[in-house]
């Protein structure tokens, strides 16, 4: 297999009838580790949003248990992409992200917004580090995907195609981006998550580097001090020349989940869908979701994946 082998592959599927299967390859085969940055990176621009930021830090579970709430969000996003929606895993998962969601007030508004982010975030930043930029026909894949999963989440009036995903983020982001001291805690402790994936010593020097990953709009919400223009600059290029080395490797011959990440740490023995993510206690940071696993659901546990490289 060369290394364009599976995007002429991609081309030649349907994106509006085969669009699970191309974000698959996608996701799995030519992007793993971007989308997992991309990933973050989304789910971290929604902490600028104060009605977001601040339930966030209500709930306690992103400043107390970073680690546990980074896995579990992970794994349960990525049972969907490996089972499939209608599967006995993909089901449970979808399951538990609602009762999760429903446990709170949460606005149809800030809930489409935070889908916008999955689909727009990942284009932007394969198409700025990735080792190429994503194909149309993976773009219109990627809509239908979330549309998909936001549907089953329950989300109304979910943008038709990407460029209306597009256009719904920016004009949200515009709107709702505001300094609030809870996103900003939120922020912290996330960038301090990431920073302890890797030897102490280089703490201070990740969170810079990973601050200056981050545009305008998103400093002036976490009131972060602008990083130097060499800063940036070093970072960014960093990234870019990281895909540039990516493009001359052979394709990868193994889909790789992002339950196989090294920076997933919870689950050292496996672990269950029906049993990730949060339970909430009656008067305790929300209100309670009773949940009986049906039978069969407990064949949608996995056992200790094997570690990539």
């Amino acid at each position: 297999m060369q290394r364009y082998d599976r995007l002429r592959q991609i081309r030649r599927l349907d994106p509006d009838r085969d669009w699970l299967t191309i974000y698959r390859l996608t996701a799995t085969y030519e992007f793993p580790w971007d989308l997992t940055r991309a990933l973050e990176l989304a789910l971290y621009r929604t902490y600028a949003v104060p009605s977001i930021g601040r339930l966030l830090d209500l709930t306690a579970e992103l400043t107390e248990r970073p680690q546990r709430r980074y896995d579990d969000t992970s794994l349960l996003l990525d049972t969907v992409v490996e089972h499939g929606f209608d599967s006995i895993q993909g089901r449970t998962a979808i399951r538990r992200i609602n009762q999760m969601h429903h446990s709170y007030d949460i606005s149809n508004d800030d809930m489409r917004y935070v889908l916008c982010t999955f689909v727009v975030v990942p284009r932007r930043w394969i198409d700025t580090y990735g080792w190429r930029r994503l194909s149309r026909h993976e773009v219109i894949a990627s809509a239908h995907y979330y549309r998909a999963l936001g549907r089953r989440m329950g989300i109304q009036g979910i943008p038709e195609s990407y460029e209306e995903f597009e256009a719904c983020l920016d004009a949200y982001e515009a709107e709702h981006f505001a300094r609030d001291e809870a996103g900003r805690r939120v922020s912290d402790a996330t960038l301090s998550l990431m920073a302890s994936w890797y030897p102490g010593v280089l703490e201070p020097v990740l969170k810079k580097a990973t601050v200056a990953l981050l545009d305008e709009s998103l400093l002036r919400a976490f009131d972060y001090e602008p990083p130097s223009p060499l800063t940036r600059t070093l970072v960014r290029g960093a990234v870019r020349l990281r895909g540039r080395a990516v493009r001359l490797l052979p394709p990868r011959r193994a889909p790789h989940q992002a339950r196989q990440n090294r920076e997933i740490k919870s689950y050292p023995k496996g672990y269950r869908v029906s049993e990730l993510g949060t339970f909430p206690t009656p008067g305790v940071r929300g209100c309670p979701v009773p949940y009986t696993a049906p039978p069969g659901e407990g064949s949608a546990g996995h056992r200790p994946p094997p570690r990539t490289t």
